[in-house]
């Protein structure tokens, strides 16, 4: 019903850029998100997006990531500029149920379809 396929990792400078794609279907009238989990740390929300635009964004990432998507496409995107070796991670794509309502958190039991992620590694 739902796949998605995460594009776009790699290795960046600290400072650098990196922007992910995230690629498949099923995503009309859904909110979609974007997660990361570090070596030994547990998943955390990045951003979320609903279908109309409002977006969500964990604090450390705030000024620094853009969350976006194509309908058209059926692609999420996350825009990742000023990277630091935190956000080191495995960032996975995901998206909530239908008819889910709207929420500033960005819980990961909220969301029933993932990824298989990509690996985004900054160094110093």
């Amino acid at each position: 019903q739902v796949q998605l396929l995460e594009s776009g990792g790699g290795s960046a400078q600290a400072g650098g850029s990196l922007r992910l794609s995230c690629a498949g279907s099923g995503f009309t009238d859904r909110t979609l998100g974007w997660f990361r989990q570090g070596l030994g740390k547990e998943r955390e929300g990045v951003a979320a997006i609903s279908n109309y635009g409002s977006t969500t964004y964990a604090d450390s990432v705030k000024g620094r990531f853009t969350i976006s998507r194509d309908n058209a496409e059926s692609t999420l995107y996350l825009q990742m500029n000023t990277l630091k070796p935190e956000d080191t991670a495995v960032y996975y794509c995901a998206a909530r149920a239908r008819g889910s309502q709207w929420s500033f958190y960005i819980r990961a039991t909220e969301y029933a379809y993932w990824g298989q992620g990509t690996q985004v590694t900054v160094s110093s």
